[in-house]
């Protein structure tokens, strides 16, 4: 039986490695991409999230490498592993992220916000260099890196968070120029997505929390996952330092 008959696509050919892509945003990422035809390995820290992810996404196409994302051991593993089941990195999604403080940043633990840009920040910037050195350096690729609109304008009570995100835009131009023309580098800075991380902005609210939003919604993992399989694909071959918003309008109404 061919994929075709089996209602899924054919193979492309193409690998992604998407970092928390056991739920959530990361899970839309990697559901967008096998849906037309990739491979994709998922990471996470929960293994029993991650198994459950797999089988849902497709064990036959789908690798879990369980880890948290700031542990360079974990990052090396999950690369390795990566190069040694499909051959090759084409695509890299860094989705993986924390929030683990709501107050004023003045207040901030300063180990707290170790731990928040060590997962948003230098997790990304080591899995950039891992697959860079692995597979893109000589084969080309695309990446794309998860910032937010939090770290587009001020973000009160989640400021750590903001700034993570701010240097994610950041980190983005910068490998974007540093690693064209091989790799092209964007980011998507989404607003409220529907999901578990998020919960706490909308939950029991949610009419309220999309009020302010002109496309009457929040939004949801799926529309993150299209525009990050547009950005990796070849209809996006002369986009990159770019970062995307993907807010339903929200920054529309930022001046009124």
């Amino acid at each position: 039986m061919t994929a075709q008959d089996s209602g899924r696509p054919e193979l492309s050919g193409k690998v992604a490695l998407v970092t928390g892509g056991s739920r959530g945003i990361g899970h839309g990422i990697a559901e967008a991409l096998v849906a037309r035809g990739d491979r994709v390995v998922i990471t996470g820290r929960n293994e029993d999230a991650l198994k459950e992810a797999v089988d849902k996404l497709g064990a036959d196409r789908v690798l879990g490498v369980a880890g948290k994302a700031h542990d360079e051991a974990h990052q090396a593993v999950a690369v390795e592993r990566t190069m040694e089941t499909f051959g090759r990195i084409d695509y890299l999604v860094n989705n993986a992220g924390t929030n683990p403080v709501f107050g004023p940043i003045a207040d901030l633990d300063l180990n707290v916000a170790r731990k928040v840009f060590e997962t948003n920040v230098l997790s990304a910037l080591g899995f950039a260099q891992r697959t860079w050195h692995a597979w893109q350096k000589e084969n080309g690729g695309a990446i794309v890196n998860i910032a937010s609109i939090a770290g587009l304008n001020a973000s009160p009570f989640i400021g750590a968070y903001g700034v993570s995100k701010a240097a994610m835009v950041n980190l983005t131009l910068q490998f974007a120029h540093e690693l064209a023309p091989l790799v092209r580098v964007n980011a998507i800075a989404p607003a409220v997505v529907k999901t578990k991380f998020a919960a706490a902005l909308y939950e029991n609210r949610e009419e309220e929390a999309a009020a302010g939003y002109p496309m009457a919604r929040l939004g949801v993992p799926e529309d993150i996952g299209g525009a990050a399989a547009f950005l990796l694909s070849d209809a996006a071959g002369w986009i990159t330092g770019q970062t995307l918003v993907v807010d339903g309008g929200l920054f529309l109404n930022a001046g009124v």
